[in-house]
């Protein structure tokens, strides 16, 4: 008979599917028990169903195993099951606590955690959205009679699994509204629920009784989390995995897409840490950039400054200055830029310094990320034209003019216009800078000194990291004349994810950033924006907060429909042409 002829079979399969087709991959964490893993029909059918390719996930708690599992699948399941063990979010044992699965509890709230760092689509499945929470700092009630539920719901039902026995009031504007709509029949099985969602999460629906039914993400990112189980209720079940499997298809668009373009964030602080003797190349929180935030952020690289604060050499009594004697500016400069160097040095297996754009994809092929380095205030030259080449030397590639303060060099936009705009000095400086191939960054410059510079550049500038005072009326930003101005002398203006620079009340988020995007496409067109984030010099917003999270920033690119040739000029190929004229146009 046909059906048992493989041969036939086959032939039949590859008539409709000529060419496989490349479907985005499921891992679904699997059950654990008689030392056995195994896995309920209904996740990986419902996955199928939807358009993925299911691949069942063994709990093992080895953190190289969870990472290479990681970078090959493109969403994240997590199966119903056991209690978690109330340990992991600081609680002893209530008498109405079920049975725990200490085999999966570690391996799974690892994964959760890791996959969450690399911005994966995750989907929650009863005891998943429990992991979930405890995973990212929330808290579970243990057992809901021991918490005094008012039983106005069984949340144990006995009818068939397929069967919905209650209604879950959805909340309008979430993602699973968009899924479901304001109400949903679920079926119930568990003793468990949510108790605070945590930071990461927020409740967005409810059974009658006021028990957490789901929660998604707070910070844009594709995280859902259901206590029902949609995997047993057929056609009304099979929405939400749609949504991960459409989720996961994106995700992997962005991680093809990273795959070939260069990624250049253009300004941020890090180094300013580095004295607290941070680790850069471990995942350390007291930093927005390291080494592994910059892997799951797939970020290629990033141009790091030695910042000068203004009124530390200007101010007559400053504590810090008594606390390093002998520092000047120049020396301070340099000391980060030694500090930089060690720091490559010691992470020589996955980091390299670049001076130019081809260096920069160099790096890339070889598999390393690659630093820049600049300098924010020209404080660091010290009045002298000559240490602009000891700094073209040490490999800068811009200096930023000035910062919160007129410096000798021009006037700052907080400063008081000492000089009316670009001094004498700052004349010479950036005549220098031209002649030794130095990008000129006016990011913190007053308005009158950007002017002026403009004019007495002949190469263009870039402002490293500025955002639009059309958006949000603050000095330090630039008004649509300016970006016309800039754009028509061939510079560029990278977006910076400064919260009192993106919004003028309340707390910026990537939106935000994106409208300011947005409008510098619209004033200046798209050869002449990119972006500069400013981490670790109070850079960060929600959905943006460190360098892991950048490819949410690509996402958003894709959401708005720019092709591959215009992400990738944003994402540093407007900042590196300007570079490459610059340099090249050198003595």
């Amino acid at each position: 008979m046909k059906q048992f002829d493989l041969n036939a079979i086959m032939a039949d399969m590859h008539q409709t599917f000529p060419v496989a087709q490349h479907r985005p991959i499921i891992g679904i964490t699997g059950n654990y028990g008689e030392l056995t893993c195994k896995l309920g029909e209904g996740y990986y059918k419902q996955v199928v169903a939807a358009g993925g390719v299911p691949v069942v996930i063994p709990p093992v708690a080895d953190a190289a195993v969870l990472a290479n599992t990681l970078d090959h699948i493109d969403a994240l399941l997590l199966s119903g099951g056991a209690d978690i063990n109330p340990l992991y979010q600081g609680e002893e044992p209530v008498p109405g606590l079920g049975g725990i699965n200490s085999e999966r509890d570690l391996p799974e709230l690892l994964i959760t955690r890791m996959a969450y760092n690399r911005q994966l689509p995750i989907l929650g499945i009863c005891r998943g959205i429990q992991t979930l929470v405890t995973a990212l700092g929330g808290k579970v009630v243990q057992d809901l009679g021991s918490n005094g539920s008012n039983g106005l719901i069984k949340h144990s039902q006995d009818a068939d699994r397929s069967e919905p026995t209650h209604s879950v009031t959805i909340e309008e504007g979430s993602t699973l509204y968009n899924i479901y709509g304001g109400r949903s029949y679920v079926n119930s099985f568990h003793h468990q629920a949510v108790g605070e969602p945590g930071p990461s999460l927020r409740v967005v629906a409810k059974a009658a009784d006021g028990v957490i039914e789901a929660v998604e993400s707070t910070e844009f990112k594709p995280i859902v989390g259901v206590q029902w189980h949609p995997e047993c209720m057929g056609e009304s079940g099979l929405p939400i995995f749609k949504w991960l499997v459409d989720e996961a298809a994106k995700h992997q668009e962005v991680k093809c897409l990273h795959h070939h373009i260069l990624t250049l964030d253009t300004h941020c602080d890090t180094p300013m840490f580095f004295p607290q003797n941070v680790d850069f190349g471990s995942r350390d929180s007291r930093i927005l950039v390291d080494l592994h935030k910059m892997t799951e952020g797939r970020l290629d690289a990033t141009i790091m400054v030695a910042y000068l604060p203004q009124d530390r050499w200007t101010k007559a009594e400053d504590k810090w200055l008594k606390d390093h004697e002998g520092f000047t500016p120049k020396t301070f400069a340099d000391d980060i830029f030694d500090k930089i160097e060690q720091m490559v040095a010691r992470n020589s297996q996955y980091l390299a310094l670049a001076r130019t754009p081809q260096q920069l994809w160099d790096n890339k092929w070889a598999g390393k990320k690659s630093i820049m380095i600049g300098i924010e205030n020209g404080l660091a030259l010290e009045g002298k034209v000559e240490n602009i080449r000891h700094f073209k030397e040490r490999g800068v590639v811009y200096i930023t003019l000035c910062h919160n303060g007129d410096n000798d060099i021009c006037d700052s936009a907080r400063g008081s216009q000492t000089h009316g705009g670009v001094s004498a000095f700052g004349r010479q400086v950036i005549g220098e800078m031209n002649r030794l191939g130095l990008m000129v960054d006016l990011s913190h410059a007053h308005e009158k000194s950007f002017y002026d510079a403009l004019e007495l550049s002949k190469t263009p500038i870039v402002c490293s990291h500025s955002s639009a005072r059309a958006l949000c009326d603050h000095p330090r930003n630039l008004t649509d004349d300016q970006m016309r101005a800039l754009a028509q002398k061939g510079g560029v203006c990278q977006i910076t994810l400064y919260n009192g620079f993106l919004k003028k009340d309340g707390q910026a988020t990537i939106l935000d950033a994106m409208a300011h995007l947005e409008h510098a496409i619209s004033v200046m067109g798209i050869d002449h924006v990119g972006l500069g984030t400013d981490f670790d010099g109070d850079g960060g917003i929600c959905g943006l907060a460190n360098a892991s999270e950048l490819t949410l920033f690509t996402r958003q690119l894709l959401a708005r429909r720019f092709s591959e040739a215009d992400i990738q000029k944003i994402w540093g190929g407007n900042f590196l042409r300007v570079m490459q004229q610059v340099q090249e146009a050198a003595e």
